[in-house]
């Protein structure tokens, strides 16, 4: 199964993708309330302008978006659809080593996904941007939108997202990996990435009993690390212990375009099977090339 991101919204994906599929139950309840929305913004002047402002460009080439559903991955389809960014999903499959292509890697030279490839970049000539905050920090320049030009509040951005990036995400993907990858149950490493996740979950908690989001307005850093707390119980956390946390997330959740970003499935990632050893070695075993 196929889809095309409704013409009438102006935004999201605008092309079928290779092997990507939509949860319909998701892009149901996510369609009806954006055209709700849309209803009852049609009826104002400033609602017009917006939605002219969001269409895109009479032969504007949408952004390329390299992608697997993790939540690295997850950020940027958040924010293309934050954006109302018209882009089209490139499926990397990371588990049959598409992402050591030749191909992939003049756009990504760590080998890693996500990237991106915008057609009309800076001077208007096509730029490529890997790692996923270097993306976000270039969308949220590109649209002027979740990341403040003002110098105060974009450092609160910039701690948070470079938090995001240098330590609840390796830390949570480390627990997950010993918590389910590991060939053998190593007790010592999953304590120890357990409860570092547990730790840092406490830091965002903390944090949020003071502000409705990380750096105090929605922005990039949330979309950063979203993805990363929705696997809270595969990392080993209840977050029923975090109730400031879990308030966050269930909210950022409930944005509509966070739901078509998360409604995103690629047919071949649900088939992966972590058993096998040639997925294992591609995923677990690499070196220096």
């Amino acid at each position: 199964m196929f889809w095309q991101h409704p013409p009438e919204t102006f935004t999201g994906v605008v092309e079928f993708i290779r092997g990507a599929v939509f949860l319909a139950g998701d892009m149901k309840r996510a369609r009806k309330t954006a055209k709700n929305k849309i209803a009852k913004k049609a009826t104002t002047a400033a609602s017009k302008s917006t939605a002219s402002a969001r269409r895109a460009l009479p032969g504007a080439k949408p952004i390329e978006l390299y992608y697997w559903p993790t939540p690295n991955g997850w950020k940027i389809s958040i924010m293309l659809e934050e954006c109302g960014l018209p882009y089209v999903v490139r499926p990397v499959d990371i588990s049959k080593g598409e992402q050591f292509t030749a191909e992939f890697l003049a756009i990504s030279p760590n080998n890693r996904m996500p990237a991106i490839v915008d057609p009309a970049g800076p001077g208007g000539r096509p730029i490529s941007v890997f790692e996923s905050g270097a993306i976000l920090q270039y969308l949220g320049r590109k649209t002027g939108k979740f990341y403040p030009r003002e110098e105060r509040a974009r450092v609160a951005v910039e701690e948070w997202l470079y938090w995001q990036v240098g330590g609840l995400g390796p830390m949570a993907g480390q627990a997950v990996h010993f918590r389910r990858y590991a060939p053998q149950e190593i007790f010592y490493a999953i304590a120890r990435y357990t409860d570092e996740v547990n730790r840092l979950y406490g830091v965002m908690n903390t944090r949020l009993a003071r502000h409705e989001f990380l750096a105090g307005r929605y922005s990039i850093a949330d979309m950063a690390a979203v993805g990363w707390v929705r696997l809270a119980e595969r990392q080993g956390q209840n977050l029923g212990d975090f109730p400031h946390l879990k308030r966050w997330f269930e909210a950022i959740c409930a944005r509509p375009a966070v739901k078509r970003a998360f409604a995103i499935r690629i047919e071949a990632a649900s088939a992966v099977d972590m058993r096998d050893p040639k997925v294992r070695s591609v995923l677990f075993g690499q070196r220096a090339r």
